[in-house]
């Protein structure tokens, strides 16, 4: 990694700090984040080849909330609150699967059509009227980019996702990621025992990858680099490296991964990542894309979930390639593991004093820039037991942002 690559000027003198540990531990700053980060900003939930047919759903949980994507029977992609009418229950149960011709809680068996609205409730004679619109399942704000379907659950500053994303437009068409379908596999989902910001301080950088990463640096080697998060977004980009990789995967994975002619000559042979703050990663690879992302449960627990999909006339040699490429994803996120609950593990010491970054750890530094923006109170030392989010907005008045 060079900081010539990134094409990013770096001054001379910046805050190599990070940001103060107790940011990490304190309960009322994660509050602050899962309502002003996780619930007003985007959050993907899966992609429209996840519902291919009339009827099919998937539901995630997100920071307490319940969220439901469902294809209607007019072919129309729709997000809602997994959240009965009546008493609150999930309307379905499963992550994923299909509704034959209604979604049917199953408290009670109130019945709702594909399109959300109350199709009936049981035993009806028992309830007033009711309005199949105004007791419909509750719509929450989606939007879709590239096939990849994202909710809101409350209204945020966050843009549009094509527009938070623009920049790529170009570079991301050759990828064709609309029209990728679902390897099979399904989601993935883990619990990682660290403060979910550590995930980001880990991901956010690749100046760990030669010592911690064999398997991507085989494949890489100095070609990794980071670009800085600009508004509201970053990309990491690497060409495969000249040279016979020491690793039999990487070595397999180089030698067998087909020609994709939607491709120019640089990302042929080359993984590229797209993040979008606050907590979501897109890979786009020869054989095949994906995302990650991840949540926060306690200050030392989070969920990392994620999800990958494949050309649509995928063969038995990229077939083969997605295999591979995946296996050395897949080591790469438990060497990750270890590193995350280390950073974690490091509020908690009296030795403790604050981090040191480097200019290869820029993107680090952005990223902290993004979260300080919503939260000016991370600027100083923490404030009294009860105050931080007052305190917060009070900052931010002065700061001159507006509700």
């Amino acid at each position: 990694m060079t900081l010539e690559n990134s094409n990013t000027a770096i001054p001379n003198d910046w805050d190599r700090q990070g940001l103060p540990a107790w940011s990490f531990i304190n309960p009322e700053v994660l509050e602050l984040e899962k309502d002003q980060l996780f619930r007003r900003h985007w959050q993907a939930v899966c992609h429209v080849s996840d519902v291919p047919e009339a009827g099919d759903y998937v539901a995630v949980d997100f920071i307490g909330e319940r969220a439901l994507v469902v294809r209607g029977d007019d072919g129309n992609v729709r997000a809602f609150h997994n959240l009965c009418r009546h008493r609150g229950s999930r309307v379905v149960a499963d992550d994923k699967g299909h509704c034959k011709s209604a979604i049917i809680c199953p408290f009670h068996g109130w019945a709702y059509n594909l399109d959300g609205s109350l199709r009936g409730a049981a035993q009806p004679k028992t309830l007033p009227p009711l309005d199949p619109v105004k007791f419909g399942l509750k719509p929450l704000e989606m939007d879709i980019w590239n096939g990849f379907v994202f909710v809101r659950f409350l209204p945020g500053p966050q843009p549009a996702v094509s527009k938070v994303l623009a920049r790529f437009d170009a570079e991301l068409a050759q990828y064709d990621a609309a029209n990728h379908v679902p390897t099979g596999s399904g989601f993935w989902s883990e619990t990682v025992e660290a403060n979910w910001k550590c995930v980001r301080d880990v991901d956010n950088e690749g100046y760990h990858v030669p010592m911690a990463h064999p398997g991507l640096h085989d494949l890489f080697g100095s070609n990794y680099y980071d670009e800085p998060f600009r508004n509201g977004a970053s990309r990491s980009f690497s060409t495969f490296r000249d040279g016979n990789p020491r690793l039999w995967s990487v070595r397999a994975y180089k030698n067998i991964v087909p020609d994709v002619p939607t491709l120019d000559a640089a990302h042929k042979k080359a993984w590229l990542y797209v993040g979008m703050f606050p907590n979501l990663v897109f890979m786009f690879y020869p054989d095949s894309i994906g995302f990650y992302q991840e949540f926060p449960v306690t200050n030392g627990t989070c969920i990392q979930r994620g999800a990958m999909y494949r050309h649509r006339d995928e063969d038995r040699q990229m077939r083969a390639a997605r295999y591979l490429s995946e296996r050395i994803d897949r080591i790469t996120t438990q060497e990750d593991e270890q590193l995350i609950k280390w950073t974690w593990e490091a509020a908690f010491s009296s030795g403790y004093d604050g981090i040191m970054l480097s200019d290869l750890e820029y993107g680090v530094k952005t990223y902290h820039d993004e979260l300080r923006n919503h939260f000016p109170v991370l600027n100083g030392d923490e404030p009294a037991v009860g105050t931080v989010a007052e305190t917060n907005q009070t900052l931010l008045l002065q700061q001159g942002h507006v509700d």
